[in-house]
């Protein structure tokens, strides 16, 4: 009864040295294990050099092998405890519920939000459906994408109501109309003239690659002796006549809907496989037209320049970032042949009217504006798929698009998000993309250059604030999103604008010059007999640069994305020879003679 009671911290060390001796045993007893076995292994340690790293080794896995031995012994211990065993199963349930109420919580703030900034904007006229963007329903008998020589371009994978046809479904005997080869692997050669660089065509080299592919195949026809570079050229793309004059009367029909599938539920899988058709006409329509004008044939030159407008317009309803994208591409290509033929002075002013009258229908920034509104609509329910389907892996396989390696670790966490989070990513773009809208100002026709990259630096503080919890994240690596950028969108519509509005200038000076023998003195004197309104600069809104120069010709240029007057200088990417245009001015300007 009086023998003084022991102290808890010797009891704690006694129970600690139990422990500790048997954690010591089997620690030496799998140390002797590995060293018995060691010394029978062939070519083991011989030296003491060889035994000191070994033994210490093998000391190391002994320690781990008994914590790891003892760790397991004592959870079991625990968990077989129906006292612990009740405590574990009251932790787990409060956790449980605790996750569930963050669940709850994340859906019903995300949801509440989201619709409350839906109504918000629906009541100033904002839509945020992307069917409210398609085009409208176009008879077959009017519609240009319908008729033969279009529809083979895209019914090798396509149906005509767009479905996506299997591979194994597939017609292997359709013959694509529109596979308008140029015999260039890089659609390319050095012969081929830029516009944006003051450079006209040299058809030679074209003519030597058909020669040299006469060799190989007879797929373009060649004369036994060479002839005139443009004449070699047009026989060899003669096997692609009675196509184009096919699409020729196919561009009569007033209308035009190609037949994609807006209906599938991830917008996203929406295919486009009738776009690189429609810029491989253009690449060949420039050549052709190019070839026709050195062969003194400007009329049929004008007629394949008016075809290639019809195709860029054959597009211009669709919805899609990148439809207007490659609109704006084929666009420069077809300026290069009305260049070509404003420099040597070889279009009639009847020819001039009429591709004035081409030009003047195409306005991009107000084409961009609906591009911009569409854009919002197509990530809203991009998002809205990807909050119903999680399974991202198999989301990409379905697009043939390869899933981005460093992306794994998003796609668990978008797998197990509260859909409340897509929400609020749906809040957030939104918010990013009305941005850019402040960019372009429909009044005007201008677009601005600062308010553009202010928006672009909002987007990036807004994107760096939630990282990977961004539902598009993972799509924006799959795809190339400096292409489908919105401050690049921007930048090349003004950019195409400006062109047209430079081109539509060029025309209206040559045809001054074919009733005056000169160029004016200022483009004051071009309006209205000449022009009806001369174009302004798209960035500023200001005139366009224009000054004669002592050799007769004159400079025409837009003060650019960088909204400075450069003096008519064209910017240069550092250490090349392509144009930046970034930099420098947008310029329209003759070779010299």
């Amino acid at each position: 009864m009086n023998e003084e009671s022991k102290s808890i911290w010797k009891k704690s060390w006694q129970g600690c040295s139990r422990w500790f001796r048997a954690w010591l045993i089997v620690v030496a007893a799998t140390f002797s294990i590995v060293l018995i076995v060691t010394l029978f292994i062939p070519g083991g340690p011989r030296s003491f050099s060889d035994w000191w790293p070994a033994l210490v080794f093998m000391l190391v896995v002994s320690a781990v092998v008994a914590t790891v031995f003892f760790g397991l012994w004592a959870f079991i211990r625990c968990f077989f405890s129906w006292r612990n065993f009740k405590r574990l199963l009251f932790g787990l349930a409060c956790f449980a519920t605790l996750i569930a109420l963050f669940y709850v919580e994340e859906d019903w703030r995300g949801w509440h939000a989201w619709n409350q900034y839906q109504r918000t904007e629906e009541a100033k006229g904002g839509k945020f459906d992307f069917k409210d963007f398609l085009p409208a329903v176009v008879p077959d008998d009017e519609n240009f994408a319908m008729t033969p020589v279009v529809a083979s371009s895209y019914n090798y994978i396509l149906t005509r109501d767009g479905k996506k046809i299997p591979s194994g479904q597939r017609d292997t005997n359709l013959v694509n109309r529109m596979d308008f080869n140029l015999g260039d692997a890089n659609w390319n050669t050095n012969g081929t003239g830029s516009w944006v660089a003051g450079t006209l065509s040299n058809l030679r080299p074209w003519q030597e690659l058909y020669r040299d592919l006469a060799i190989k195949t007879n797929l373009f026809p060649v004369p036994p002796q060479p002839q005139a570079p443009a004449a070699d050229v047009l026989l060899a793309l003669s096997r692609c006549d009675n196509a184009i004059e096919e699409l020729r009367q196919a561009g009569l029909l007033p209308k035009s809907r190609y037949p994609l599938d807006y209906e599938t539920e991830n917008p996203a899988e929406i295919l486009l496989p009738h776009l690189w058709e429609l810029k491989k006409s253009s690449l060949l329509l420039r050549l052709r037209a190019i070839a026709e004008l050195q062969n003194d044939q400007s009329e049929k030159a004008a007629a394949d320049v008016t075809l290639g407008f019809r195709l860029i317009e054959a597009i211009r309803t669709e919805p899609i970032m990148i439809s207007h994208l490659v609109r704006i591409a084929m666009n420069e290509i077809i300026l290069q042949p009305i260049y070509e033929g404003l420099a040597n002075h070889q279009w009639t002013d009847a020819q001039l009217v009429t591709l004035d009258s081409e030009l003047a229908k195409l306005d991009f920034p107000a084409d961009c504006q609906l591009v911009q509104k569409s854009e919002i609509a197509f990530n809203v329910s991009e998002i809205d798929y990807l909050r119903h389907h999680r399974d991202y892996d198999s989301m990409f396989a379905g697009m043939g698009v390869n899933h981005p390696a460093d992306s794994k670790i998003e796609s668990l966490i978008y797998r197990y998000a509260p859909s409340g989070w897509f929400f609020q990513s749906a809040m957030r773009e939104c918010r990013v993309l009305m941005q850019y809208g402040f960019a372009v100002e429909n009044d005007t026709k201008t677009i601005s250059p600062r308010k553009t990259d202010q928006a672009v630096q909002a987007e990036k503080s807004a994107r760096a604030k939630v990282g990977v919890f961004d539902a598009l994240n993972c799509l924006r690596k799959a795809f190339d999103s400096d292409l489908l950028s919105s401050g690049n969108f921007l930048k090349k519509t003004a950019r195409a604008q400006d062109s047209v509005n430079l081109a539509r200038t060029a025309i209206a000076l040559e045809r001054y010059r074919l009733a005056h023998a000169e160029f004016p003195e200022s483009l004051d004197a071009l309006a209205p007999q000449f022009i009806a309104k001369v174009p302004h600069d798209v960035i500023g809104g200001q005139p366009l640069k224009y000054r004669r120069t002592s050799d007769g010709q004159f400079v025409l240029y837009s003060v650019g994305w960088n909204e400075k007057d450069d003096g008519g200088v064209t910017g240069y990417r550092k250490g090349g020879t392509a144009p930046d245009f970034d930099s420098g001015d947008w310029v329209w300007r003759y070779p010299a003679k």
